[in-house]
């Protein structure tokens, strides 16, 4: 498990990346109350799903539209084709932690992260 950061401290409808991980991960807490965690990188192109927007239960890629439900990592529309991967999240004592998930990444095409195999 990996920490995030204190519940508190990630308001309703923001997110949180993890910079250190490859790929990125970022934590999303929906309206609802609601914790979802996402590879932080779009299928599509190279573009932090984190500076996107979260809307409902999906977040907005900010570069060409495509929306990715937060629940299964699958893209709701065009241009996105591939799911972004998707990881538990769990609280534990107030903190924000991530469980990654030891599926391989779908990365957008040209993407090269160090040992990460497509």
């Amino acid at each position: 498990m990996i920490p995030v950061c204190r519940l508190a401290d990630l308001p309703r409808g923001e997110s949180h990346r993890l910079d250190d991980l490859t790929p990125p991960i970022s934590v999303f807490h929906t309206e609802d109350g609601e914790l979802y965690a996402l590879d932080d990188t779009c299928t599509h192109q190279d573009a932090s799903l984190a500076d996107g927007w979260v809307e409902g239960c999906a977040v907005e890629c900010p570069l060409h539209a495509s929306r990715f439900d937060l629940r299964t990592g699958v893209p709701e529309g065009l241009p996105a084709k591939a799911p972004v991967r998707t990881h538990e999240v769990r609280v534990v004592d107030g903190t924000i932690h991530v469980v990654p998930s030891t599926a391989a990444p779908h990365l957008p095409p040209g993407t090269r992260l160090p040992g990460v195999h497509q």
